[in-house]
């Protein structure tokens, strides 16, 4: 009696092998999700606003969990709701990432200068916190960054607690040079751009620059500069992904 030949197998092999594929890039973008969600997120500066610490170019890393968790935190730009999971407050100085109150789907960078209860104003270009001046030393002359033929003034502020931070300052008489007492509500919180004659920030009001600051809006922290591209490098021109500006490489935020 003839036994019959045993049907194929690779056909279910292949679909098996297959199934297995999908399931596996499956689980490692679902990771790749939740560590954006909740833990770093990477981001690339557009802007010389936050000269000469950030530069047009610059990839950096922001940290989800320094603040905790909001809407803001997800991708996609959600509908902002109030409140934050684990939440924390920044401390004063630290540069965040966040939704621009006015439109969440902009996400922008400044540093902190004013926390909830503060009274902030800014006189003759200095700025003022609680009625106290905080300390600055020119540093000298030097050329923006990102506008070499533009001359600027290198000017580091120090902070209560020893932190210390350098910022540009164009000249003296500029709009945002003088401002209001701005007392920081509850909840919110007053940021600027360390390039101060050029960012629009809590200086102005959410319809030009960012106002008050919710701190549901935040992201999260920037933490260090990875690494950064020189001008006209782009993702879509692969022959300009080696331009990179080598003294900018793991650079800690500060």
């Amino acid at each position: 009696m003839t036994r019959a030949a045993p049907a194929p197998t690779a056909p279910l092999d292949q679909r098996r092998e297959t199934l297995d594929t999908i399931r596996f890039l499956i689980a490692g973008l679902a990771l790749a999700l939740v560590v954006r969600i909740v833990v770093v997120q990477p981001f690339t500066i557009p802007s010389s606003s936050m000269e000469p610490g950030l530069v047009t170019g610059d990839y950096i890393v922001v940290s989800k969990f320094a603040y905790g968790w909001s809407t803001a935190s997800l991708p996609f730009d959600p509908p902002m709701r109030p409140g934050r999971l684990m939440g924390r407050t920044p401390a004063r100085g630290d540069v965040v990432v966040f939704r621009r109150p006015s439109d969440t789907s902009q996400v922008w960078i400044k540093r902190v200068i004013g926390l909830p209860g503060d009274v902030v104003q800014v006189r003759g270009g200095q700025v003022f916190v609680n009625g106290r001046a905080v300390p600055r030393t020119s540093l000298g002359q030097a050329h923006d960054h990102d506008a070499p033929d533009r001359q600027v003034t290198i000017v580091r502020e120090t902070l209560d607690d020893g932190r210390s931070y350098s910022t540009y300052d164009r000249s003296f008489g500029l709009p945002g040079d003088d401002t209001p007492a701005y007392r920081v509500p509850a909840g919110q919180l007053f940021v600027m751009g360390d390039n101060r004659d050029n960012s629009l920030d809590s200086r102005w009001p959410g319809a030009v620059g960012v106002g008050l600051l919710p701190t549901e809006n935040l992201i999260g922290r920037a933490e260090v500069v990875l690494a950064s591209w020189k001008p006209g490098a782009s993702l879509i021109k692969p022959w300009t992904w080696l331009r990179l500006q080598a003294d900018r490489l793991l650079r800690p935020i500060r």
